[in-house]
């Protein structure tokens, strides 16, 4: 809050028009902000997990064109976007977008679809990061201990879960008492992947005896059917580009953090933007760093490799530096790399989400919201709020010892809910009366409204592929368990609205009158 004497900060001050008063430490900069904002998109782990499906589905040529296909939408959604943070820059993002652009007859239920939808996407974001965390940290251990051929130590799924479980308290602690060093960390992030970035791009395949061609990587079709069961070469096609919508999205982290950095109407859509155009371009040329690499396509997934056969950039990394100097000792220096680079995004996720649930229980939308509203009185952090998330994540992680393609429905339910959580308010803005709109200093003016249509479509179509099998036949084992969750999800939140929550969720509720001392 703003003392007497001092100059107003512009983000505080549009906060204030909207109705609530400054709560949260106002000291984040651009470059903060942009570095959680990358820390939460980050350059490995969208890639990293689900390169080796991706490119089994339909080989190389459809994996690197489908990135920058992939990015090409991307920049309409986070265009759009940047536009409307620029005029509500609140902690809510989202849901606080999708209220006051739907209006005062549908904003309540646009805000309830909304902030539900961006809560599961974020909460089972952390559980995306975590279990790629620890099946980089698995390959590291195998290689570390001898490799899978040399009696090297692959971690069973007791102790995969330990680990996970282990990620996931480390980022609430860190969340809960260290926001100081999180801003640190998060600094140490985009260093980190951004230099990390660049030794992997141009020594990786340097490192490697032999590289393939580029009419290989860019030309090359290659299906996977006898492993993926999927024959058609269209779905196939459809199936390979999943890593690149699985890995471009996040940016509205910046969004999340308004009100916590300095000029946020101005600073919040420029890291919106920066984020994407970062991330873009080193995405690929990390996609195109590891293809170029292959040295035995079928190799990779052969269950008797150094790797298990289960973790194909691990194997590529492996076969590039075994391949020269006759030892793993790069390739697991490289793998460390991506580590740090998926606790820094699981951080910074779990910074995401329990801002989002916080804002969402300020607002009475969550069940026993005055508990997680609470701010912790010394650190000025929403405490409970990161517990929660932690807890829930936690939940959904144990059917890892059971269940052998829970990471697909993770990722898929995190992509869904996520995403389309991006389309509520983007759909309200484009079908609002421009005479209703209040512009911050980033303004489309008449773009607005075709960028925001190709945006929504966009979203509409990542949700729908994320739904599909992946994996044929159908069996209780390769079911991708997404429309099952989603659908009862989903169907419990609006029985709730339907019941109860319509009758008194009026989506966000002006506290500025507290700070003025009015009841």
């Amino acid at each position: 809050m703003a003392v007497e004497g001092e100059v107003m900060d512009s983000g505080e001050k549009r906060l204030n028009e909207l109705g609530y008063k400054q709560e949260l430490r106002r000291e984040m900069t651009l470059f903060k902000t942009l570095a959680i904002s990358f820390s939460t998109m980050t350059l490995f782990t969208g890639i990293t997990p689900l390169y080796g499906s991706s490119l089994l589905y339909a080989g190389p040529a459809s994996l690197v064109w489908g990135w920058v296909v992939v990015s090409f939408f991307t920049w309409f959604v986070g265009i759009a976007m940047a536009e409307i943070c620029s005029s509500f820059p609140t902690t809510g993002s989202l849901y606080f977008w999708a209220a006051h652009l739907a209006g005062p007859r549908w904003g309540p239920f646009a805000s309830w679809c909304c902030a539900w939808l961006e809560t599961i996407g974020l909460i089972f974001g952390i559980g995306t990061q975590a279990y790629a965390g620890t099946q980089t940290l698995q390959s590291i251990i195998l290689l570390s201990t001898g490799t899978n051929k040399g009696g090297g130590y692959f971690a069973p799924r007791g102790v995969f879960l330990a680990i996970y479980i282990a990620l996931t308290l480390i980022w609430a602690f860190l969340n809960t008492f260290a926001l100081e060093v999180i801003a640190f960390i998060d600094l140490i992030s985009i260093w980190w992947q951004v230099i990390g970035g660049f030794i992997i791009v141009i020594m990786l395949p340097l490192v490697a005896k032999t590289t393939q061609p580029a009419s290989y990587v860019f030309t090359h079709f290659e299906s996977g059917s006898d492993t993926t069961g999927v024959s058609s070469k269209a779905y196939a096609v459809i199936l390979s580009v999943l890593v690149s919508q699985y890995s471009l999205y996040g940016y509205d982290a910046a969004a999340h953090l308004t009100e916590e950095t300095k000029g946020a109407d101005k600073n919040g859509p420029i890291a919106i933007l920066s984020s994407i155009g970062i991330i873009s371009v080193f995405g690929w040329a990390y996609i195109l760093a590891l293809t170029f690499s292959i040295q035995n396509f079928s190799y990779l997934y052969d269950t008797s490799n150094e790797t298990g056969g289960v973790f194909v950039p691990a194997q590529i990394l492996y076969d590039a530096f075994h391949g020269r100097y006759h030892n793993s000792i790069g390739a697991i220096i490289l793998l460390v790399i991506i580590w740090g680079s998926f606790f820094f995004g699981g951080l910074s996720i779990t910074t995401s989400a329990a801002r989002v649930v916080y804002a969402l229980s300020r607002d009475k939308g969550v069940p026993f919201s005055s508990i997680w509203r609470k701010i912790h009185p010394k650190h000025k952090v929403p405490s409970n709020a990161v517990w929660l998330c932690a807890g829930i994540c936690i939940l959904i992680g144990i059917p890892l010892l059971k269940v052998s393609e829970i990471f697909t429905a993770i990722t898929s339910v995190c992509t869904i809910g996520w995403v389309g959580g991006y389309a509520v308010p983007i759909f309200a803005r484009m079908a609002m009366k421009e005479k209703n709109f209040n512009p911050g200093p980033f303004y489309l003016g008449k773009a607005s409204r075709p960028i925001c249509l190709v945006a929504f479509l966009w979203i509409c179509y990542t949700c729908t592929v994320f739904l599909l099998p992946t994996v044929y036949p159908i069996t209780w084992s390769s079911f991708n368990y997404a429309p099952v969750a989603l659908g009862v999800f989903l169907g419990l939140v609006m029985l709730w609205w339907v019941v109860d929550a319509r009758k008194w969720f009026k989506g966000p509720v002006r506290n500025i009158d507290e700070m003025n001392g009015k009841v």
